[in-house]
């Protein structure tokens, strides 16, 4: 029972929960600007965190570790949740955002040749090929003349995007690597105030800061806050600590499936044959990288 509740109920659980994190996003967007409403998210997630670390009576790492921490946390919450959020308010669906950031497994597994000294073989390349050709085939449908009947976003939205995929890429090698002998809870707050941070900075340089308190933001607030920033991310931490980069990687090859359901279900958002084709490779790509590395 041990072994099955930490093997399957815990991945299918973070996995859930991080995919709302893109339907969440999109519930609140339009009431805040993108760094507006990630440094109120990071800020009301950092007073929970701060409080139960004071219960917890936690050990604080040292000033080395604590950098490696903040790093990570620039790169995982910061790029990749700045990323995310510009790109979905800029007209990207949620459910083409899940999925190209879905090919992190890949960008994973190159990063960790680099990084962590670990080997790729011809048929990951090959995982590699087929990741990104779906995801070409998805934005040419998007993009393309049959995407006159359905919903467009700008190409400046992709740079948003691909800024959220090398964030959380390389964040998940990097806290392998340098972080992950912290404890959970301060190591996540510490990762939390480099993300405000940086939030921080774009909110006061580039945005209004004006927010409407609707009650479709204070619920998805509240879920973002509970749900993806202490839930998932906990677990996020949790698993990296007990397994291997590329193990971890694995699991948000599932997440553009979940994500594509919900958009579909909260949204109607909807993908055409050549999209849902391209869905399929890429999916079929990142499990080749996986089943390769294992």
């Amino acid at each position: 029972m041990r072994s099955l509740f930490y093997t399957y109920l815990i991945p299918t659980l973070f996995v859930w929960l991080w995919s709302t994190g893109f339907i969440g996003a999109k519930y609140g967007l339009p009431y805040a600007e993108p760094f507006t409403l990630l440094l109120i998210r990071m800020l009301l997630t950092m007073a929970l965190l701060l409080a139960l670390a004071a219960w917890l009576r936690v050990r604080w790492p040292g000033w080395q570790v604590a950098g490696h921490l903040a790093v990570t946390g620039l790169l995982v919450h910061g790029f990749y949740l700045g990323g995310v959020y510009y790109a979905i308010q800029g007209g990207m669906p949620s459910g083409l955002v899940s999925l190209i950031v879905g090919l992190q497994p890949l960008v994973t597994g190159v990063a960790a040749v680099f990084l962590l000294g670990e080997g790729i073989a011809m048929r990951q390349w090959a995982g590699l090929g087929l990741g990104l050709a779906g995801v070409a085939l998805v934005i040419l449908e998007k993009m393309g003349p049959a995407a006159a009947a359905m919903e467009t976003f700008p190409v400046w939205t992709l740079g948003w995007v691909l800024l959220s995929l090398v964030g959380i890429s390389l964040g998940t090698v990097y806290q392998k690597r340098y972080g992950a002998q912290a404890e959970l809870v301060p190591g996540t707050l510490i990762q939390y105030a480099a993300a405000a941070t940086f939030f921080a900075v774009g909110a006061f340089g580039f945005e209004s800061r004006e927010v409407e308190w609707h009650l479709q933001l204070q619920l998805s607030m509240a879920w973002l806050v509970f749900g993806v920033s202490i839930g998932a991310i906990l677990l996020l931490m949790w698993l990296i600590r007990q397994g291997a980069a590329n193990q971890v990687a694995s699991l948000f090859y599932l997440v553009p499936p979940v994500t594509a359901l919900q958009a579909y279900w909260a949204f109607d958002e909807r993908l055409g044959l050549l999209a849902m084709a391209g869905g399929v490779l890429s999916v079929t790509g990142v499990a080749l990288v996986v089943s390769g590395r294992r």
